[in-house]
């Protein structure tokens, strides 16, 4: 008897774990820097495309690379990936830690 309630409490509290756990999404919009972010790359001018100005300030200035879907601007945790895609709309599959706005990232492609 006590083994079978210490089963089905094992059961409930894995069960109870793997519902808590964020579900994986897909975000679509342009990479870019946190210092730019929804303002555009015009008033930086550092380079004359985005993709430029985009991998000047993260190497310049300390930014960050961000996804920006046209509304809001999410904190990537993959920081080397998203250089490859500076200042193109892509397709990032992951889950959103909602509170920090920080997408942890499982994969960055490229979309039309």
């Amino acid at each position: 008897m006590i083994g079978r309630v210490k089963h089905l409490t094992w059961s409930l509290l894995a069960v109870a774990a793997l519902s808590a756990a964020p579900a994986k999404q897909t975000f679509i919009g342009v990479i870019t820097d946190d210092m730019c972010g929804k303002a555009g790359h015009a008033g930086m001018r550092m380079g004359p495309t985005d993709a430029e100005c985009t991998t000047a300030c993260i190497s310049a200035h300390g930014a960050a690379y961000v996804l920006y879907d046209g509304k809001a601007v999410y904190a990537l945790s993959d920081q080397r990936t998203p250089e490859r895609f500076a200042g193109q709309k892509v397709r990032v599959t992951g889950t959103l830690d909602a509170k920090a706005r920080t997408i942890h990232v499982e994969s960055i492609r490229a979309t039309k």
